[in-house]
């Protein structure tokens, strides 16, 4: 039985206290981690009126409706502004589903385990990055899963992306032009391998690699015209350095080496996706800068329920734009808590992006949205997320012991030339690849320059 003693503005009183004092702490009604680290369940932490959209709305807005542009107004304050024009203008639908209250549907197991194990143990040193207490690098999980400030609560998403030691992931890309219509339909995999911070039976650290994050590549295998092209990232631990980014382009059968502000263009034609988009965290966060807490409270976002493992490849229809295939079909619930941190691209002179607008959900510390500013301070573009358990009826993936938790479906949108770059986490891509979990030797097969080179030919 939820608490109904306090007035329904009760809760925003307490954010807007919280953010003009600097208080990060997590819950309204008593703070968030102690009951998560007791029973999982964040139900205690706040009032109804922000577990439930029926109550947040005062009916207005049931659980199991659909938001369109005859209600949207009713929650323009819990999407970010894009979502907003999407729904208003564009002919997006957005159905709405129960909020998540058992925490450990919005992790993976072995990463839960950890940031409850692991919590207190972390700090920021004196070039801010994250350490142990005694100066080592992170031992796993979330190092900050309750911040104090906007470079802690930063850090959960920065330090380990995927939230597995390792992650294959089979990706289905669609690409929409400004008229609605398809452009280029892509196969591609991502592929990332943290050397640190792993939460697996071996350790924490990969032995010898302690001196950097993580490895990510990323290659396309269909169509024909771009089959083979691919880049690889090595990041540094040192969240003040560059990473180090090289290319495979079949066209000149060589990998050559790519300048930094590579991070802010197209990996392919049409493409919204920038390498600098991943997580929200693309770039090392201490080559951004003034970090810092605009806001905080309720939002809409797809965390929980979103997998279509009943459909053929994880794949899920379409609708909206000028022909029907603009926006993926969508299911969001109300997060009860968000925190919102913007920063600026200060290791980037000639970046295209002014500053960054991030939304944390507080429950598991992972980005619910994201919109990118140009320089004149204009709405750029956003980057929507979507997560799941891998479970649904008799369908399931593992990760190992236990069923997986990843992103299914991301839409990015650069909304000043009406271009959609859409994709799921496909069971499967061009190639024979499948989506796995915390495998081994992702690193030999994908993670070299000889790996991407061998890949491309």
């Amino acid at each position: 039985m939820h608490v109904r003693k306090f007035d329904f503005d009760y809760s925003r009183r307490i954010f807007t206290e919280k953010t003009a004092r600097g208080i990060l702490t997590a819950g309204v009604l008593t703070p968030l981690w102690p009951l998560i680290a007791d029973a999982a369940d964040v139900g205690k932490a706040y009032p109804e009126e922000l577990l439930s959209i029926d109550a947040y709305t005062k009916g207005k807005i049931k659980t199991g409706d659909t938001i369109t542009a005859d209600n949207v107004d009713v929650v323009k304050d819990l999407i970010d502004p894009v979502a907003y024009k999407q729904v208003k203008e564009m002919g997006r639908r957005i159905k709405i589903v129960a909020s998540t209250n058992d925490v450990t549907r919005m992790y993976p197991y072995e990463y839960l385990e950890a940031t409850l194990k692991n919590k207190g143990k972390a700090r920021l040193d004196k070039d801010g990055n994250v350490v142990t207490q005694d100066g080592k690098p992170w031992i796993g999980g979330n190092p900050f899963p309750d911040g104090k400030d906007a470079l802690e609560v930063f850090s959960n998403l920065t330090m380990c992306w995927g939230r597995h030691d390792s992650s294959l992931y089979a990706v289905k890309d669609w690409e929409i032009g400004p008229d609605g219509g398809l452009t280029y339909q892509y196969d591609f995999v991502w592929v990332e391998e943290n050397t640190v911070a792993r939460v697996g039976s071996a350790g924490p650290y990969l032995k010898g690699q302690e001196d950097k994050l993580r490895f990510q590549s990323v290659f396309f295998t269909s169509p024909t015209d771009v089959k083979g092209t691919a880049y690889l990232n090595t990041w540094y631990y040192d969240q003040r350095k560059f990473p180090d980014l090289v290319g495979y382009l079949p066209a000149f059968k060589r990998v050559r080496k790519f300048p930094t502000n590579q991070r802010f263009e197209p990996l392919v034609a049409g493409m919204a996706l920038y390498l600098s988009d991943a997580w929200a965290a693309g770039d090392p966060m201490l080559t951004w800068g003034n970090y810092k807490v605009v806001g905080r409270g309720p939002f809409l976002g797809a965390v929980s329920g979103t997998w279509y493992g009943d459909h053929p490849n994880w794949e899920r229809p379409a609708h909206g734009g000028p022909k029907g295939q603009t926006f993926f079909d969508t299911e969001m619930e109300l997060c009860p808590e968000v925190i919102v941190i913007e920063a600026e691209p200060t290791g980037y002179p000639r970046a295209p992006v002014s500053k960054k607008r991030v939304w944390v959900d507080v429950r598991n510390m992972m980005y619910v949205a994201y919109v990118s500013y140009d320089r004149r301070g204009e709405i750029f573009k956003s980057f929507e997320p979507q997560y799941s358990l891998y479970e649904k009826g008799n369908a399931r993936v593992m990760d190992g012991k236990h069923p997986a938790w990843s992103w299914t479906a991301v839409q990015c949108h650069s909304i000043q030339d009406n271009r959609m770059s859409r994709f799921v986490q496909a069971k499967g891509a061009a190639g024979g690849f499948a989506s796995v979990y915390n495998q081994t030797g992702l690193y030999d097969k994908y993670l070299t320059e000889q790996a991407i080179q061998r890949l491309g030919t």
